[in-house]
């Protein structure tokens, strides 16, 4: 890999959306969360003790086998707070802060094998022998982990626009010539509804009802005493976690559990931005990202045998909102398929 350690965690930075201020690292955090809003979501929160840290969980209960959700880099669980009642009827849905993000403890290290044993811990700890796996983005990670070492644990597995091995030189080139700057202008963190707007404008620009993502913004920030907001997530981390990320690899060839792959249309927005940010995204995924895309799905089909590819519309961000009704039905097809399907 050619790319520079420095240039990366330039990249982590924007990504991750983080402050210049790097906060105390801690296991605990400030709530976000104004005395004014309670958050509505038919769910429950807890924290287990995982080693070093706890880890904050949202338990939507449910009758079934469990499906836990495991989130992206930068993202907390909240992030499942409309998709998740989709599946109650059938399922007992699960989803956590992995160490380093959300109001779960700060402390490293980071590695994927650390963070899969956390999610194994978890699963003990709520008393889960048997799973699905739904991981979104870098929470392909922790599935794939997980199938491979620990397959008595693991019943199916869901790749949630995960089904990359961010780790590959080709992406890691791509994200080093980003056209767009993600990280939050000083304005942004002025205020818990300045950084609200931030967030749909940078993130989720399809996405055109605020409540549907209202708790996970709350949970991305610590509001302060002056009104200003700062990321629960601290420069460091971002940073150490996106190291993990591109120099973890992924080995597929372990993974022996049936496997589901959604692939989204883009990773940028092509469709929001104004014209000429439209046509450098469009220009970017022509050049970095659908290749990529197409070698990762001709990846995991040599290396999971009988994985199932679906691909629907939106952007890596946003399709769990914008599609959410596709997602919803490809998810409950494959995991209530019979036993011996794929």
């Amino acid at each position: 890999m050619r790319t520079s350690v420095p240039s990366i965690l330039l990249i982590a930075v924007a990504i991750g959306a983080c402050s210049k201020q790097d906060a105390k690292s801690g296991d605990t955090a400030a709530s976000a969360t104004p005395a004014a809003w309670s958050d509505a979501a038919p769910h429950s929160s807890g924290f287990v003790n995982a080693s070093d840290v706890r880890l904050h969980y949202l338990d939507w209960g449910g009758s079934g086998p469990t499906l836990i959700l495991i989130h992206g880099y930068g993202d907390n669980p909240h992030v499942f707070d409309d998709l998740a009642p989709a599946f109650t009827d059938s399922f007992r849905v699960v989803a956590y802060a992995r160490r380093g993000h959300g109001r779960s403890g700060k402390a490293g290290p980071f590695e994927t094998a650390t963070l899969t044993e956390d999610l194994r811990t978890l699963m003990d700890s709520l008393h889960i022998t048997r799973a699905h796996l739904a991981g979104w983005s870098m929470g392909g990670n922790e599935i794939t982990m997980m199938a491979g070492r620990h397959p008595e644990r693991v019943d199916r597995i869901v790749y949630l626009d995960g089904a990359y091995d961010w780790a590959d030189p080709a992406v890691v080139a791509a994200f080093d010539s980003l056209p767009v700057n993600l990280a939050p202008t000083p304005d942004a963190l002025g205020s818990l509804g300045a950084f609200r707007a931030w967030q749909m404008r940078a993130f989720f620009p399809a996405v055109t009802d605020t409540t549907r993502l209202e708790a996970y913004v709350r949970d991305l920030v610590d509001l302060q005493a002056d009104g200003t907001v700062r990321p629960v997530m601290t420069d460091s981390v971002y940073q150490a976690m996106f190291v993990v990320l591109v120099t973890n690899r992924r080995d597929y060839r372990k993974v022996k559990a049936p496997a589901l792959a959604i692939y989204t249309e883009t990773f940028l927005d092509v469709a929001k931005a104004d014209s000429a940010q439209r046509a450098k995204n469009l220009a970017w995924e022509k050049k970095y990202f659908a290749p990529f895309r197409e070698a990762s799905i001709a990846r995991v089909r040599r290396e999971i045998p009988g994985i199932e590819i679906v691909r629907v519309p939106g952007t890596h961000p946003d399709f769990v909102f914008t599609s959410r009704d596709k997602v919803v039905e490809a998810m409950r097809r494959f995991l209530s398929a019979k036993k011996g399907s794929a």
